[in-house]
């Protein structure tokens, strides 16, 4: 697992396997969430496969996947609530990351300023400068 952190509540990854949700929850997630639409690729487990072991290891699970139709305000919000709602660090994964980096910036807007979004997430290793516009609105 490629674990970056965005800061205390987030963290993101590439694609995980059901085996590897007891290490998630060992690093101390509270939450896992999902931003990979299923059958994307042949080698990817099926969110259900992640879902299961999510809550046999007492882990929340949130499926909000990001396809090729793009983002909705729906996503955002989601994201917003699961964010706000989540009893301790969110882990979020998709297949490079991007997506859920993505999810968590837009999530973002408003409650920080568009350069500290993309700061935090540049350290993680992602470019988000390209939402500067949409970060600098509510």
């Amino acid at each position: 697992m490629d674990v970056k952190r965005i800061n205390d509540h987030v963290s993101v990854s590439p694609q995980i396997r059901p085996e590897d949700v007891k290490a998630i929850k060992a690093l101390g997630f509270a939450a896992i969430v999902n931003n990979r639409p299923d059958g994307e690729s042949p080698d990817q487990p099926e969110g259900a496969e992640i879902e299961k072991a999510a809550h046999e290891a007492g882990l929340s699970y949130h499926f909000i996947p990001l396809g090729r139709e793009g983002v909705t305000p729906d996503m955002i919000e989601q994201t917003k609530e699961v964010l706000e709602g989540s009893a301790g660090p969110v882990f979020c994964y998709c297949r490079s990351g991007t997506r859920s980096t993505t999810l968590w910036a837009l999530s973002q807007a408003g409650k920080a300023p568009a350069s500290e979004i993309i700061s935090a997430a540049a350290h993680a290793g992602y470019d988000m400068s390209h939402l500067a516009g949409h970060l600098s609105q509510k």
